[in-house]
């Protein structure tokens, strides 16, 4: 039994803490952040370990009431491996704290490749991660063109790949502090960053994305025209998505015609927080032209990384050298059917 420690207790890392409490072969050796409001509360009503990331963060939040077990230092030294969910560059600044502590780690996408040499998705490059010390799982958009391209790939129809994403503009909780109203703002670059960040974790994929920031929160939206190598069915497409446990096929004519719709169908199955693991991908809005395929999907910025981060632990950890095996385990315990 493996001790895995979440350094913030954001979107991500109450997510992810969550999920290794379900696990069987893993266990959450507690959470450590900066915040003493709701959110740190939140965990405490969990009864997970409460550890502070700074001497005035172990203050504040002894003066809320919380019991603090002790700082990061502290939640490394009883634990194996480090998931860290915080902010962008702040990951980066603590890498050399793992690093003097001797303290496996995995990052997320707002981080550089090159700050750990490893990028991560599951169904892609699972072997390659076994018994790593640091590996980046790849941000949510990223991880949706590597399900998506590697289910195509493995079933031998891919040529290259072009996308489009619609952005969303910030976190739903944080919708009161920042975002976009009333506009669209597009990257000034294409590629945008997703293309070259999926080639970070398969090197082989011909792949170029552009990208635009639109105002709504709930989820990113992407179409895409993917030329095929050779003529095929609508049918042999969507077996080969079938192969991927993560790709959920839906259907425009059930009433799923928007990403509010998808998300109150997660919400009705019971998903916590409504959270969607899987790409949601029109399955009747799917074509074929030709050698030429076009589709659109939609991604939750918030849940489609944390069944990647659960394998991506057993993964560097060694705790299961099967990629499937692992897989198919952190989709049973997350409800991913």
């Amino acid at each position: 039994m493996k001790n895995i420690a979440v350094i913030g207790y954001g979107v991500i890392g109450k997510r992810v803490a969550d999920a290794i409490n379900l696990q069987d072969d893993m266990k959450l050796s507690g959470v450590c952040d900066i915040i003493s409001d709701w959110r740190i509360q939140n965990a405490v009503r969990k009864e997970y370990d409460i550890y502070a990331a700074t001497p005035e963060a172990t203050d504040k939040m002894k003066s809320e009431g919380i019991s603090v077990k002790g700082d990061m230092h502290d939640l490394l030294k009883k634990s194996d491996l480090v998931v860290d969910c915080t902010p962008k560059k702040i990951a980066a600044q603590n890498v050399a704290i793992y690093k003097e502590q001797n303290i496996k780690f995995i990052l997320h996408g707002g981080e550089k490749h090159e700050t750990t040499g490893h990028s991560f998705s599951a169904e892609n490059n699972y072997q390659s991660a076994l018994n790593l010390d640091a590996t980046r799982v790849v941000s949510c958009n990223t991880t949706s063109i590597l399900r998506t391209l590697t289910a195509l790939k493995r079933a031998d129809l891919l040529d290259y790949a072009r996308g489009t994403l619609l952005r969303r503009a910030t976190d739903p909780w944080e919708s009161h502090l920042g975002g976009i109203m009333n506009t669209m703002l597009p990257e000034r670059d294409i590629p945008s960053h997703q293309g070259p960040d999926a080639k970070s974790v398969d090197p082989d994929l011909d792949v170029i994305t552009s990208a635009v920031k639109v105002p709504e929160t709930l989820s990113h939206m992407h179409y895409w025209n993917v030329k095929l190598k050779k003529q095929v069915s609508k049918e042999e497409v969507l077996n080969a998505f079938k192969t991927s446990s993560r790709i959920k096929l839906i259907q425009y004519d059930q009433g799923l015609v928007s990403n509010n719709t998808i998300k109150e169908m997660f919400l009705d199955m019971g998903r916590p927080w409504g959270d969607m693991y899987e790409v949601a991908l029109w399955e009747d809005m799917l074509k074929v032209v030709g050698d030429e395929l076009f589709y659109a999907y939609v991604v939750d910025n918030q849940a489609i990384v944390i069944p990647e981060t659960i394998d991506a632990i057993r993964a560097l950890t060694g705790i299961e050298t099967d990629g499937a095996k692992s897989i198919a385990k952190t989709n049973e315990s997350l409800g991913i059917h």
